[in-house]
Formats: C-alpha cells, sequence, structure tokens
C-alpha cells in the first residue's frame, strides 16, 4: 500500500523499536560457539521459492501483466476494477504466486491486494485476499466532503464496507528526531478519519560491533568508495549530523576503514555496509531472493543522523537505511540484527505490504525481529553470535539488557507473550511480541536450554510443551507465508492461516512440520 519507515523508540522507561513514516526501523558474525538446538538443514522443498535472477523476475512480471484483464474476469471482478501487478514468486515446482493491486474506477484500492497461486501448468490454486468484499462505491465528487487540501481520492477496502475516502500524508519530525510521514484515511462522504499509521518503521574495515571484516568497496581513480558492486551497488554515506539529504560517499586512499572506534567516522559505516552485506547475502543464499525488491537493486545506507539520535530506521521512499549514533554519539545502531532488522520493514513493504498498525503492524514488527535474527544467525560473526535477543550489541537500555526477548517477550516489561482479545489496541512494538514467540517456539521448542551461551526457558500459554522443527524450517516458512500468503491486512488468525498453507507447500499437509505450526500457533493463543 505505502511505504514504511521503523524506528526505534523510548518506551516509558525503555527503548523500543517505533513505528515508521514510510520506511522501517528496528532497533537495532564468525564462528556461533556453545550448544544449538538447530538441526541440520534439508535439501530445499520443491515448494520452496526459486532464485530469480533480475530478468527472469522482470519477465514473469511482464506475462503476468500482459493478462492481468484476463485474470480479473476469472476473479470475477466487477467491470470498474482493474488489476495491478505487484509482485511475483515463483517455486522451484514451477508454481507461481502473483501479487496484485487493485483500482477501482481508476481509484487506487487499500486493502484490495490479492495474490494469485497457480501450478507449473497455469492451473488456479486459489485465492489469497485481503478483503472478500464487493466494492460498489459511487466515485462523482458532488455528493462528497471537501477534499482535505494535498489528499488523493481513494477505495478503503481494509476494514469494514469498502467506501470511498481520502488519503493525506502529514509530514514532520517526531520527538526524537525521527521523521513522520502518517497517513491519515477519512471518509468522503463525512469527514471523518477511518484509519492512520505511520510510513517510518524504526528500528576490508574495523566495525564496532563485528570486529576486522571484508566490506565491497569500489576503486574510483586514486581512491575508493564504499560502494558495493557484488551486491546492486549498495553504498553507504555520511551525514555528519545533519538530518536531510543523502550525505556524503566514504571515500579511502588505501581502501582501509574505521578503527573499531567512535574516533573514526568511517567506523559507522563499516557496520552499516557490512550489515547490509550480510543482509543481503542472507536474502540470496537462504530465500533466493535478489535484494529488498528481488529485482538486484542495491539500496543505501547513511550513517552519523542528527546528533545523539537514538535509533535507525528504513524508508521506503529513499530506498535506504539510516542510522543514529545512540546515547552521547557512542552507541551507533549499526549492529547485525538491527541492519538485518530494517532491511526486511523493506521486503515486507515489496512483498505482504502490512499495514503498520494493529495486529498486521504488530506481524510488521516481527516480520523485521524474526529475519534480524536470521540474518545474525547467517552471518555466523564470532563477535556478535546468533541469539534470540533483539539489539542486544548497541545497549539501548543502558544497562546492557537487549530490546526484545523471543523466548518470553514480556521480559521487556511490555511485549505481548501470547495473543489476547485487544492485541490489536497495543503498539506494533509489543504485539509483535506474539509472532516473535511462535517463531522462537517453532524453531527451538519450549522449556529450557542454552543456545550459543545463551540461556532460555520459553513458556507456552496452555502449560503444554512445544516442540521445535529447527530455525532453517521456521526462517523457510515464515518467509514463504509472507512472500505468498500474508496481505496488507493480515491478522494474527490469518498469519496462523498462512503459515500452515506455506508450511503445505514446503513439507505437506501431514507432515511433522505442519503439525509442529500447528502447536505452535496454540502454545502462544492463536488457534
Amino acid at each position: 500500500m505505502t511505504p514504511h519507515i521503523s524506528r526505534f523508540t523510548k518506551k516509558r522507561s525503555t527503548l523500543a523499536i517505533a513505528t515508521a513514516v514510510a520506511a522501517g526501523a528496528l532497533l537495532t558474525a564468525g564462528m556461533t560457539t556453545g550448544a544449538s538446538a538447530q538441526p541440520a538443514a534439508d535439501a530445499t522443498p520443491s515448494g520452496a521459492p526459486m532464485k530469480l535472477s533480475g530478468a527472469a523476475r522482470a519477465g514473469l512480471l511482464q506475462d503476468a501483466d500482459a493478462k492481468k484483464a484476463e485474470t480479473a474476469k476469472e476473479l470475477k471482478l466487477g467491470s470498474k476494477e482493474k488489476l495491478v501487478v505487484r509482485d511475483v514468486v515463483k517455486d522451484r515446482d514451477g508454481a507461481t504466486h502473483t501479487r496484485y493491486e487493485r483500482t477501482y474506477d481508476g481509484l487506487p484500492v487499500l486493502g484490495g491486494d490479492l495474490v494469485v497461486h497457480e501450478s507449473k501448468a497455469g492451473k488456479s490454486e486459489g485465492v489469497t485476499r485481503a478483503t472478500s468484499k464487493r466494492i460498489s462505491v459511487t466515485t462523482a465528487s458532488a455528493s462528497l466532503k471537501a477534499a482535505p487540501e494535498g489528499a488523493r481520492k481513494v477505495v478503503w477496502a481494509a476494514s469494514g464496507t469498502p467506501r470511498l475516502a481520502y488519503e493525506k500524508v502529514v509530514t514532520g519530525t517526531q520527538k526524537d528526531g525521527t521523521p513522520r510521514k502518517l497517513h491519515v484515511v477519512t471518509d468522503a462522504a463525512t469527514g471523518k478519519k477511518i484509519f492512520q499509521w505511520d510510513a517510518i518503521h524504526t528500528g576490508a574495515g574495523e566495525s564496532q560491533y563485528s570486529g576486522s571484516v571484508t566490506v565491497g568497496s569500489t576503486k574510483s581513480g586514486s581512491s575508493y568508495a564504499l560502494t558495493d558492486a557484488e551486491r546492486g551497488g549498495h553504498s553507504t554515506y555520511d551525514l555528519k549530523h545533519g538530518s536531510s539529504g543523502k550525505g556524503t560517499l566514504f571515500t579511502d586512499a588505501d581502501d582501509k576503514w574505521g578503527d573499531g572506534t567512535t574516533n573514526d567516522a568511517a567506523t559507522a559505516a563499516v557496520d552499516a555496509a557490512y550489515g547490509a552485506q550480510v543482509t543481503w547475502d542472507y536474502y540470496k543464499d537462504v530465500q533466493g531472493r535478489s535484494g529488498i525488491n528481488g529485482d538486484g537493486k542495491g539500496a543505501y545506507s547513511r550513517v552519523h543522523y542528527g546528533n545523539a539520535y537514538v535509533n535507525a530506521f528504513w524508508d521506503d521512499s529513499c530506498f535506504c537505511m539510516t542510522y543514529g549514533d545512540g546515547e552521547g554519539d557512542k552507541k551507533p545502531l549499526t549492529s547485525i540484527d538491527v541492519a538485518g532488522h530494517e532491511m526486511s520493514h523493506g521486503v515486507t513493504a515489496a512483498t505482504a505490504g502490512l499495514i503498520y498498525s494493529g495486529e498486521s503492524g504488530g506481524l510488521n514488527e516481527a516480520t523485521s525481529d524474526i529475519f534480524g535474527t536470521a540474518v545474525e544467525f547467517h552471518a555466523n560473526n564470532a563477535k556478535d553470535v546468533g541469539d534470540y535477543l533483539i539489539g542486544e550489541k548497541i545497549d539501548i537500555n543502558g544497562d546492557g539488557t537487549p530490546l526484545r526477548y523471543m523466548d518470553k517477550p514480556s521480559k521487556d516489561g511490555a511485549s505481548l507473550d501470547n495473543w489476547k482479545s485487544g492485541a490489536g489496541n497495543v503498539d506494533v512494538h509489543y504485539s509483535s511480541g506474539i509472532a516473535n514467540h511462535f517463531f522462537y517456539l517453532l524453531s527451538e521448542g519450549s522449556g529450557k536450554k542454552e543456545i550459543n551461551g545463551v540461556s532460555y526457558d520459553s513458556p507456552t500459554a496452555d502449560g503444554q510443551p512445544a516442540a521445535g522443527i529447527g530455525r532453517d524450517k521456521a526462517e523457510k516458512i515464515w518467509f514463504k507465508a509472507l512472500t505468498s500468503y500474508f496481505t496488507t491486512n493480515t491478522d494474527y488468525a490469518g498469519a496462523r492461516k498462512g503459515t500452515l498453507s506455506a508450511t503445505t507447500d514446503l513439507y505437506g499437509a501431514d507432515s511433522a512440520e505442519y503439525k509442529a505450526v500447528d502447536r505452535a500457533w496454540a502454545a502462544v493463543n492463536v488457534k
């Protein structure tokens, strides 16, 4: 629907990953050590997404676009409705999952997205819809309230009966310095507010958090630029404590970057570039996705945003990551899991587009925590080993504790361990705990255990044990659900349905994995 900006924000006496304006902010590799409950990865299932080159993906999108009118007829859409191709996933067995947005009488339909599933032979295998309600509205302006200045006319279908509305983006700056891009939707007939969400989501060199690492650079004349040609041309820029513009591209005469401390401005750049590198590698190696948009193009990163800015955020509108330097400009928010979290907001925006409010907002945040964690494990960095703690390196609370815990989310004092009525009214950084807890239980199971030197003790809502299937499988199930079955307004019940569908594709409806997914949701009270 719209871009997101995610960020970290202070919550009561602690910090939480805050909402975003048009991006995604989190909070915020070598050899892992210690015991691990992680089994060896199985061969890639035939229902897993195929690795597509940019050209191959473009070809599939063109094919879908060429037959979108025919698809609309097959879906029995009204004569005023048209489909707009947004994304496509092709499985290893040849099945495709094509994501569309919708227009009605030329107006964008917010919450009208759908995913068409087809077999290798082109046979329909069902449709996942954000809404099943019929759209029938009057778009003539005669009966409408005066449009808010700068607003666009839309059809609102994400909740309730589809109706004509106006969407306005209100920009500004929040108290902590994070940009704001607030999307406000009002009823066109009454002028009353229907919904709103913030689109900014908040959460060879010497790095501060990951030790000596190799980062991609490109020789330019007699010097080097911090541009990674092997990963879509990702570049890292210095804002020099400014809060606007792209900044200055980092360059160096001898291709040696940073000194591992905040005394050298390039140190934060090393961490940012490394974070982008390991995130790119994770999605490519594990999920078969080339870049955040799946098109092989790299984003860019900006470091040294503002003064003592305790946050980081992803912004879809610039397709870029931005990092603050933390309290006293001494703790940049550039750790691996923060980078993975924030850039995963971009992946969510490019696929399911989960609205950053209510239960879908909690799922959006949890998706970034899940893949930020997955990136950290995959990076296999000895200085920042994989764990189920979020933001443990950046000391955002000032007492050495992490921002969030996946095994028992309520340990942070605010997050939900389990689903309850009204979960959609809880801040998305805390309602995300439900899915984070589900992912941990699905990966590792309940009860006490130690993994890579960290002790965990995960409870269940009903007091009954839950067995894990391993993080490798859990990651693939969540990614498959995100890209093939989640829509803009998916809630926790829908996430359960989507992950079960994804598990059926990957492992079969009678598999042990399917039963484990079903049990893990029950263990967090989603039934």
